[in-house]
């Protein structure tokens, strides 16, 4: 039992990357830039100064507030990683069992332990969308490894992102296989909300199932996959070069590999995800994709690049409740038809998700689509 949970906060905190919380003078930027306020009262630095003074009620619901979107760190004059203290607040709550888990988050943490998935479908269907595509199974030599996130592989609507890659692969003749059961969650949603045990264990068990099937390159069309592979699967024993599909796809274009001959008269505008563009910097090839479309028209919303607004899903959000009113989705749904687009572009499962929800509570599906970087390209060959 933890006599001080408080004390057991700041040893994870400590344990995570360092003593940040020292780092942070109060000065405020972190509230006044995070997207909360645009949607109501959300102070960042209040947590972090409860945190200071070890005065933090885990019963507060806020601690589950951000959505990791590191617009906040981007801003911060001394570089605080904001989502790490996040991070190991909820860890004290769910490991330590101090404070409550949100409902639908405690149902996606155990669908993940359970069955290897967020969404709680069957472990041993994780390969049954691609049945009908004749995709082969990855073994030793083949150049590429296609990992489609839980949603891509277990969503009916999301589904048609992962076809249309294969479709692509395979027309660009490709060298790529996936992999089935053997493999789960890569576990980042898991890791923000808080379970830390859960995400390492995942994390263990894909990097053996990649180990021993000789895995070295994994393509990816999650920007979440592809930081978690990339950037904390290493600290594991987790070493494989990792790409972003939209990287992968400017590259087969600029190669001559992949010809986009078919004109699609499309005004289009394009949506950063923050784990591809703040996280890791990729802003220009998903856009020098888009502009390889003949007859594509590709215009900028108000928040772009490194400003870009978060579509609500970071930091585990994406499995809970938001109410209608505080969805940054709707927000960016507003902006996407001020640019007067008849398409929002996108490269992260989470955002299509958010996005054609909130397409649908808005009424807006007869004004825009939305749609993959990759369905377009499809289109277009």
């Amino acid at each position: 039992m933890v006599v001080n949970p408080v004390k057991e906060a700041a040893d994870i905190i400590k344990e995570e990357g360092g003593d940040v919380l020292k780092l942070c003078y109060q000065c405020g930027v972190c509230s006044a830039t995070c997207p909360w306020n645009q949607v109501r009262s959300f102070i960042v630095r209040r947590l972090i100064h409860q945190a200071q003074l070890g005065l933090t009620d885990f019963e507060d619901e806020e601690v589950w507030t951000c959505v990791a979107c590191k617009l906040c760190v981007q801003r911060c004059p001394r570089g605080v990683e904001v989502p790490d203290i996040m991070r190991a607040l909820r860890r004290v709550i769910v490991e330590v069992g101090v404070g409550k888990i949100p409902d639908s988050l405690r149902l996606a943490v155990k669908n993940v332990s359970g069955v290897g998935n967020p969404l709680g479908e069957p472990r041993e269907a994780r390969a049954d969308w691609a049945k009908a595509l004749g995709v082969k199974t990855y073994t030793k030599g083949t150049e590429i490894l296609y990992f489609p996130c839980c949603y891509q592989v277990y969503d009916p609507v999301i589904q048609r992102v992962a076809r249309a890659t294969v479709n692509i692969l395979k027309k660009a003749d490709v060298d790529f296989g996936i992999l089935g059961v053997e493999q789960t969650c890569c576990g980042e949603s898991v890791r923000k909300a808080g379970s830390e045990s859960l995400f390492q264990s995942l994390a263990q068990n894909n990097i053996n199932v990649f180990t021993e099937a000789g895995v070295t390159k994994i393509l990816v069309t999650s920007p979440h996959c592809y930081h978690t592979f990339k950037e904390e699967y290493p600290e594991f024993g987790g070493n494989f070069e990792v790409i972003h599909f939209s990287q992968y796809l400017a590259g087969l274009i600029k190669e001559g590999r992949l010809k986009l001959t078919k004109k699609l008269d499309k005004r289009v505008t394009y949506h950063d995800s923050c784990y591809l563009g703040r996280y890791a910097g990729i802003y220009d090839e998903p856009r020098q994709v888009l502009e390889s479309i003949p007859g594509l028209e590709l215009v900028e919303m108000r928040d772009n690049r490194e400003y870009g607004l978060c579509c609500g899903g970071g930091g585990g959000r994406i499995w809970m409740e938001t109410k209608k009113g505080e969805r940054f989705s709707d927000l960016r749904i507003d902006q996407a038809l001020e640019t007067e687009a008849n398409v929002l572009a996108v490269a992260c499962p989470y955002c299509m998700v958010n996005f054609e929800d909130s397409v649908l509570t808005l009424d807006k599906g007869d004004i825009i689509e939305i749609k993959d970087i990759a369905e377009l390209v499809q289109e277009a060959i």
